[in-house]
């Protein structure tokens, strides 16, 4: 799966086949409703709030179908908003390195970290793996950076501002961005436009001889750039940087 160009605006006549499809036929608001099915175990104090519903598909495949990503999305929240109303929804874009194997929707799970996905799929990676790598090792899964085998000591929000230019690597971020992404309005220590660079210079120095990785565009922000000495490690998914 690849980043993808989102929210672009579905065509009418794509939605009214899309909707053809999810409404074959007129629902009867009177009649009465099938018995729910027995509920589940819930953990003591706690109840549903709403539920999540993993897609696997790709750009090619959702292509092939003749839509898009957007366009499926657009659809499900029309359906939602005809159902019930008053649900509020979020989506988001699952990531994942190209060429993952298995099927798209296990990938999905993973890269947005369900659980039990999760669960099923965790495995420690060796420590000595850890202390023989050399260079830089950005582990997105763990939050940690490595130097020549050691941990760097990050801060939280240090290494939340390498993260969110490491996971769009090559695209020059401006300080905007940064700011209005990392931060709260509300925060305290939420920085200005110029106080970004602040942050980035303390995040250069702890990353010392590799400070490069980390390149200034001049009058407008910053940019990730990998090379022959960084290792990313997504573990086993990518968070996802892209709202729809």
């Amino acid at each position: 799966m690849s980043t993808i160009a989102l929210l672009d605006r579905p065509a009418a006549s794509s939605v009214r086949h899309l909707r053809a499809v999810n409404h074959p036929a007129t629902v009867d608001a009177t009649a009465t409703p099938e018995p729910a099915q027995a509920a589940r175990t819930l953990p003591a104090g706690t109840s549903p709030r709403g539920f999540a519903l993993y897609v696997g598909i790709d750009e090619a495949k959702a292509a092939a179908s003749g839509v898009s990503l957007g366009v499926l999305v657009e659809a499900l929240r029309r359906t939602l908003g005809e159902l019930a109303p008053d649900a509020e929804t979020y989506a988001t874009v699952a990531l994942a390195p190209v060429g993952s194997g298995g099927r798209d929707v296990d990938v999905v799970r993973l890269a947005l970290h369900e659980p039990s996905a999760i669960a099923r799929t965790k495995q420690e990676e060796p420590e000595d793996e850890d202390r023989a790598a050399g260079g830089v090792v950005v582990d997105i899964s763990r939050k940690r950076v490595l130097i020549d085998g050691d941990s760097a000591a990050f801060t939280f929000k240090e290494f939340e501002l390498l993260q969110y230019l490491v996971l769009r690597e090559g695209r020059t971020i401006e300080r905007t961005e940064l700011v209005s992404s990392l931060w709260q309005a509300t925060d305290d220590d939420a920085p200005g436009e110029r106080t970004i660079d602040v942050h980035v210079r303390r995040l250069r120095a702890k990353l010392g001889r590799y400070e490069d990785i980390v390149r200034t565009v001049r009058g407008v922000g910053y940019r990730f750039d990998r090379h022959a000495d960084v290792v990313i490690r997504y573990g086993h998914g990518t968070p996802s940087p892209d709202r729809f």
